[in-house]
């Protein structure tokens, strides 16, 4: 009985040794992470977009790690696409969409960016094809995320903006303002009760 009771507590203690080695292995492991997040929290967003590359290299390099802990990899894509989308890198954007799992919402950023592409070029037939790429990107967007409602206003003002252009004879300088009502010249503006 003592033998067994022996073998029990080495068999216990080897399980917990290595369960030890595999925490701080892990902790080494995500580095990258503990300091993208620290920089992200710190307002710091260059360091952080590089920190959460690094960590997304290190988890493309293990696609066994990257499968075990696909929600981790998510939520690192997904910060570098916020990231990248914030620091106005819209090229970036659509590109890690491509390759970005769907936990990420690649279809969300790709549309933002695609939109921010339309609002930043002057050229009408230019506006409308970048339009009808967000439009279609906030489209897949909410097909893989239907309750998030951030996805369906975008892509409601995103729609409302693209058909305004498809019935606009001339679209106006600024696409935003297919939105507005446009004021006749000699009309009042109407006072807000309330």
């Amino acid at each position: 009985m003592a033998a067994v009771r022996r073998s029990l507590v080495a068999v216990s203690m080897v399980a917990v040794l290595a369960a030890g080695v595999a925490a701080v292995a892990a902790a080494r492991w995500t580095q990258p992470v503990a300091e993208a997040d620290e920089a992200l929290a710190g307002g710091e967003w260059e360091r952080a977009l590089s920190a959460y590359a690094a960590a997304q290299a290190r988890f493309d390099r293990a696609p066994a790690l990257r499968a075990l802990l696909a929600r981790d990899y998510a939520r690192v894509v997904g910060a570098e696409l916020a990231l990248a989308y914030r620091l106005q890198r819209f090229d970036a954007v659509t590109d890690m969409a491509q390759r970005a799992p769907e936990a990420a919402s690649p279809h969300f950023w790709a549309g933002l960016a695609y939109f921010a592409k339309s609002r930043g070029d002057a050229r009408p037939e230019e506006q409308s094809g970048w339009l009808m790429r967000a439009e279609e990107e906030l489209r897949r967007a909410v097909a893989t995320e239907p309750d998030a409602w951030d996805v369906k206003y975008d892509f409601e003002l995103v729609s409302r903006l693209a058909a305004a252009l498809r019935k606009a004879p001339r679209p106006p300088d600024q696409i935003m303002q297919l939105l507005r009502p446009q004021q006749r010249s000699g009309t009042k503006t109407p006072r807000h009760a309330g």
